[in-house]
């Protein structure tokens, strides 16, 4: 029932009146509810990574070696009775270095000198005698036979006199093999035998390095030997002062590995060292090596998906983020290299991993939303 004389107009536009204003005003405050409750774009840092070819620095330890070393010796047997120089001493050519006793040697001299002489008196003896039997064959006072005779006595007594000289001459090398002389100009490295030491034929006295030519010897394993470049320098620094520095490059590298350390020998060839860079000294090596074709980012863009590696990819048109799987090639300080997952041109967050989720809206820093 309604009002008396109130048309059912009027009743409609009274109600409509009173009640859409307070419609108004309870959908206005569900809008600003609704709008507080959707959470802005989180805030990124972001960077844009490439694919480019990576280079890594190894460091070795080695030792400073002589390039040529020669071991010095006795041509024959005896004992030590002097000895002149030792470790660390320079030494020049045809410098005396020791001695052995020559006794034997020397006695052996004088009975091939003597037998020397006994044989030139035989040959004088049989010249003699053959002049006499020519002179008696051309008169006709002795036989053909005879002259024969007298023609090969002075032939043996002329061998004979030929080796008494070979013999004496061999004892003389001898009485001269009893001194040890150095033979070229370098340091001693090593010494082997002492004053009254009996010493065989060709044993080591002196270890001798050669003045020309130092090498830097280290040990390398098989994986660095397989991505160094065959031409690659090496910077080459005393480990106790690394300022004092020389380059070099490989000039030899062992066909097998040690049998213990599985390593291989390598020696660079250390151009113009300096006077401090001595022979024994311990120095280390630094060298690029280049790997294959990857991606390196910061360490903090590193994060885990089902316990693997993975990243923060962003979408570019609709900027929000997705965990992208990746494969980690090594860890460097700072930085973590990657060989797959990624192929280049994605942005990746590198700031504020821990607090994303699948998704998620995001705002890189520096990017409008």
């Amino acid at each position: 029932m309604g009002e008396p004389g109130c048309h059912p107009s009027r009743r409609l536009l009274r109600f409509t009146l009173t009640v859409a204003p307070a419609l108004v005003l309870l959908l206005s405050g569900c809008k600003r509810e609704v709008a507080q409750e959707t959470p802005p774009p989180r805030p990124v840092r972001t960077v844009t990574v490439q694919k480019s070819g990576l280079g890594e620095t190894v460091v070795l330890t080695g030792q400073i070696q002589a390039e040529k070393e020669v071991a010095l010796a006795f041509r024959i047997g005896g004992r030590i009775i002097e000895r002149l120089v030792d470790t660390g001493d320079q030494v020049k050519p045809d410098q005396l270095v020791a001695k052995l006793d020559p006794q034997n040697e020397l006695n052996s001299l004088r009975s091939a000198r003597a037998a020397l002489s006994a044989a030139n008196a035989r040959l004088e003896q049989e010249s003699n005698h053959f002049e006499r039997q020519e002179t008696l064959l051309r008169q006709g006072w002795t036989t053909r036979a005879n002259f024969d005779q007298a023609q090969q006595a002075l032939r043996t007594a002329q061998a004979t006199v030929d080796d008494a000289k070979a013999q004496s001459e061999i004892a003389e090398d001898r009485v001269g093999y009893t001194q040890l002389r150095a033979g070229l100009a370098g340091t001693i490295t090593r010494r082997a035998a002492e004053s009254g030491e009996v010493v065989q034929a060709g044993q080591m006295v002196f270890m001798v390095a050669r003045n020309s030519g130092w090498d830097a010897v280290f040990d390398v394993s098989a994986q660095v030997l397989r991505t160094a470049p065959g031409d690659a320098e090496v910077i080459i620094s005393l480990t106790d002062d690394p300022n004092v520095t020389a380059k070099g490059r490989v000039r030899q590298v062992d066909p097998q590995a040690d049998p213990i350390t599985r390593t291989f020998k390598v020696r660079v060839a250390v151009n113009d060292p300096p006077p401090a860079m001595r022979l024994g000294a311990t120095v280390s090596g630094r060298m690029e090596v280049s790997h294959s074709s990857g991606i390196s980012l910061p360490a903090s863009a590193l994060t885990a998906a089902d316990k693997s590696p993975a990243v923060w990819v962003v979408d570019p048109n609709s900027l929000t983020v997705n965990l992208k799987p990746v494969d980690v090639l090594r860890f460097d300080p700072g930085t973590v290299v990657l060989s797959g997952g990624l192929t280049g041109g994605e942005m990746v967050v590198t700031a504020g991993v821990q607090a994303l989720h699948p998704g998620q809206k995001v705002r890189p820093l520096g990017v409008r939303s």
